[in-house]
């Protein structure tokens, strides 16, 4: 099987071709009650099943029980639908960079395909250019340049993107979630997956060929996130209390921070392209942005800065009460977020950096897209700079 060569520079996926609209009621028919809310057209207000975003944070994918689409981050911008695209429920969407490729999970109440199938959609040719049948359903798909990452209840397998063809294999503890995550900056990649124990995060850097195996929580996992370069891993645990900081290569804890102290769920970690700070988003309807203090000098040029930002510490982030912590529970003298914005709360929300400085990107399962920034200095609630919701009709 051969994979279609990568778009020119210039190519935008997200102008693939006119969407229609749903016709016109007829005149004759009874018009509705406007002091009621009409029910919603499963073709116009499909229900979400999935949220991702690119690996740069510029654009995100949605996948509906109407199909999936893309979107752009900054400014806000939904891309016009491809109508060759295969119809049904898709339960699982991830979007190759900013691409025109689409791997593809069907599922939810009538899915376009079988859930132990892997599709690999070209938006530019408007067909279906790769597919992988498993024995058990894909729990989920992680990409990155030239590879491909399948990740099923107990078991991660590596493809070679171009051709499909397997190229590593990986026991894990069982994943429901689909836990996994893949480094993005150029070069050897690094992978980050469940171990083979509770709380356990099996690290592999394909550089060196080096495993390390980081026992990050002593309850399940519910979330982590590398930074671009993979050097540096942030962990949450079922509990959704605290979040941890460790160094890849030799599994040093290097920070612990607190994002409350009642038992939350916790969907989504991100560090910023600096790796300077790291949002994470909860059940408990707030998005904490922490600042991270780990050594500069190991993130290279492109996240390159002073160690006296990384040990600058923001009057809010540590506890007034931190100097009784030698004889008060650790609660009191825990490092807490800079910066919050306050949403919906049971809603799931993905978050990340936005290019702008800093500002955070946040999407919801109900639809909604915000833009916030933040104040490194001051902390305290961030500003909303914009608003949309992208399953309402247009």
């Amino acid at each position: 099987m051969t994979i279609s060569p990568p778009p020119p520079p210039n190519f935008n996926p997200l102008n693939l071709g006119p969407e229609s609209l749903a016709p016109p009621k007829a005149a004759s028919e009874p018009q509705p009650d406007p002091t009621l809310t009409p029910p919603a057209s499963p073709a116009l207000n499909p229900t979400l099943l999935h949220l991702a975003f690119s690996h740069d944070h510029t654009c995100f994918s949605v996948a509906t029980t109407s199909g999936f689409r893309g979107y752009a981050c900054d400014p806000f911008r939904r891309g016009d639908c491809d109508h060759s695209r295969p119809r049904g429920s898709v339960r699982f969407v991830q979007m190759l960079f900013h691409c025109h490729y689409f791997a593809v999970l069907g599922g939810g109440p009538d899915p376009f395909c079988p859930s132990n199938k892997l599709m690999i959609w070209d938006d530019r040719q408007s067909r279906c250019v790769g597919e992988i049948t498993f024995r058990s359903d894909v729990k989920s798909i992680r990409l990155r340049q030239g590879r491909m990452v399948v990740v099923l209840l107990n078991k991660i397998i590596v493809y070679n993107f171009a051709d499909l063809k397997p190229l590593d294999t990986m026991m894990t503890l069982d994943n429901p979630k689909g836990l996994c995550e893949v480094s993005q900056k150029s070069g050897p990649a690094v992978l980050a997956c469940p171990g083979l124990h509770r709380g356990q995060i099996r690290v592999h850097h394909y550089g060196s060929n080096r495993t390390k195996f980081i026992t990050a929580h002593s309850s399940g996992l519910a979330c982590f996130a590398l930074t671009l370069d993979g050097q540096f891993l942030a962990t949450a645990s079922c509990k959704g209390t605290l979040i941890r900081v460790f160094n890849t290569l030799d599994g040093t804890l290097l920070q612990e921070v607190r994002r409350g102290a009642e038992k939350a769920e916790i969907s989504s970690l991100a560090f910023s392209s600096s790796a300077q700070w790291l949002a994470a988003s909860s059940d408990k309807g707030t998005v904490h942005v922490f600042s991270v203090k780990i050594d500069a000098g190991s993130l290279g040029n492109d996240g390159s800065r002073s160690t006296s930002e990384f040990s600058r510490t923001n009057p809010s982030a540590i506890s007034s009460l931190s100097y009784f912590k030698a004889v008060l529970p650790r609660y009191f003298s825990s490092e807490w977020s800079v910066a919050r914005f306050r949403l919906q709360e049971g809603v799931k929300y993905i978050v990340a950096f936005g290019h702008q400085k800093n500002t955070v990107i946040i999407v919801g399962m109900d639809g909604s897209f915000y833009r916030c920034q933040f104040d490194p200095e001051n902390g305290g609630e961030m500003t909303q700079l914009e608003y949309s919701n992208f399953l309402k009709s247009e």
